[in-house]
């Protein structure tokens, strides 16, 4: 493969997240490179590469060194768009990735169910807006991730002292979510995985522990409390009861096409009343290597289809322009 032959480029701001779709890619035979948006320089006066671009930027960067991701992800996008390459999640996308409180209004305004959140920029109204929400509430970040100031708080007097106390955790775009408490029927929320905008699998994620960190990733297993501590525990399992049909999916598809929106898991929750509420997307997706291994819908699979389909559609298209102009 020559240089300038046309590649799947993926966007990203965590090597560690690269290796099981890279491996995925490797196995369809799909070239691809990695662009980091830590560093790196591009001319304007220059087209981008030929290929496909894939962001996978992820809200949570910031907390591994990646502070300007966000930005360098938001320039680059526009300019693949803006030269015409075909782009996966492009800069629409990369406002709801991230921000929270974008993801919930546009949901609201698609006819979800959300749960109740107020959007508190700077710290001096927290204390009035929580109490109108009934205890116990929650916090969290809105350009989030890894559980990101997420914290439960069963008194007003224990929020106050957060709030004015040491422990309290800035937003690192200034903005704080304050948020109804959902109790589900179960002791789990479901992360429904979509590639090119479809449906693939849902899983079920323990929550019994009372972790908000939800990353289905290998890099992001902690040790289990099994026989053999040394494993992680099976936190994800394949959830076979939910399926294309099911009506919140079918809603689901619709509204990441509305969204342009084509790689992404959704989680959701679901209450002892009945209540189906999507609460968090994440269109920086990983797969779970548990899931992975046992599931019959391989979702890192159908991603190395999908890149790959929109790859091959790329290379004929530079090939049609090369034959005219020769």
């Amino acid at each position: 493969m020559s240089a300038n032959s046309p590649s799947v480029h993926i966007l990203h701001d965590n090597p560690e997240w690269i290796p099981p779709l890279g491996a995925a890619l490797d196995a369809a035979g799909v070239p691809w490179r990695e662009w980091p948006l830590n560093d790196g320089s591009y001319d304007l006066g220059e087209l981008p590469p030929e290929g496909v671009f894939w962001s996978r930027l992820s809200a949570s960067a910031h907390t591994r060194g990646a502070t300007h991701a966000k930005d360098a992800a938001r320039a680059l996008l526009r300019w693949f768009e803006a030269s015409g390459r075909r782009v996966v999640n492009g800069s629409r996308v990369v406002e709801l990735e991230v921000s929270k409180a974008a993801q919930y209004a546009a949901l609201r305004a698609a006819g979800f169910d959300t749960p109740h959140t107020v959007v508190v920029i700077g710290t001096a109204d927290l204390k009035a807006r929580a109490r109108e929400l009934p205890l116990p509430f929650i916090t969290k970040h809105n350009q989030g991730g890894k559980g990101l100031g997420v914290r439960r708080f069963d008194s007003l007097a224990e929020f106050d002292g957060y709030v004015d106390g040491p422990d309290f955790e800035h937003p690192v775009d200034g903005i704080t979510l304050l948020q109804e408490y959902i109790v589900t029927a179960e002791p789990f929320v479901t992360r429904a995985e979509f590639v090119g905008g479809r449906f693939v699998y849902a899983v079920r994620v323990d929550t019994s522990a009372g972790s908000f960190e939800l990353c289905p990733a290998e890099a992001c297993a902690v040790p289990g409390s099994g026989p053999d501590a040394a494993e992680p525990a099976p936190l994800f399992t394949e959830r076979r009861d939910v399926d294309a049909a099911h009506p919140l999916i079918v809603k689901l598809e619709a509204f990441l096409a509305a969204q342009g929106i084509e790689v992404a898991g959704v989680e959701f929750f679901e209450t002892a009343d009945g209540r189906l509420l999507p609460y968090d997307i994440n269109t920086n997706t990983n797969y779970s290597p548990d899931v992975e291994a046992v599931t019959s819908r391989s979702a890192a699979a159908a991603l190395a289809v999908f890149l790959g389909a929109e790859l091959a559609a790329c290379a004929e298209a530079v090939a049609a322009s090369e034959s005219v102009t020769a």
